[in-house]
């Protein structure tokens, strides 16, 4: 059961919407390595999760999970709003949020086990695109 909800929130936390710098974007402008944590703040989750969440062209995926069964299905918009649904087994969680150029905050959800806020940074290395 922790195994699952610990998927569930990274998840979760990972694919929140952060606020844009004012200015045209693009969904590729959040492209790279994100850390994020959960901090669970109702329910009986664990009280914090840190996890690496990858985004390329608008497209979320783990980087690091502890469970090889969670499943992570989310989407950055180009004005930095995130929408991700994640499930373990018979579990399933949504996250909802929005990214700025290096940060990142908002809401999860894991069913009616547990829920609470994210927040995420960039990592310092960046992908690198070709043209």
């Amino acid at each position: 059961m922790t195994s699952t909800i610990t998927a569930l929130t990274l998840a979760a936390g990972l694919a929140l919407p952060i606020l844009l710098p004012a200015g045209p974007a693009q969904a590729g402008d959040f492209n790279g390595t994100w850390r994020v944590e959960l901090v669970t703040e109702s329910g009986i989750c664990d009280s914090r999760y840190n996890y690496a969440v990858f985004i390329a062209e608008g497209q979320m995926r783990l980087a690091s999970a502890t469970d090889s069964n969670a499943r992570m299905s989310g989407r950055v918009g180009a004005d930095g709003t995130v929408g991700l649904t994640v499930s373990n087994g018979s579990a399933s969680g949504t996250a909802s949020g929005r990214l700025q150029a290096q940060t990142g905050s908002g809401t999860w959800k894991v069913s009616a086990l547990c829920s609470g806020r994210w927040t995420a940074r960039r990592s310092n290395t960046r992908t690198a695109q070709a043209e």
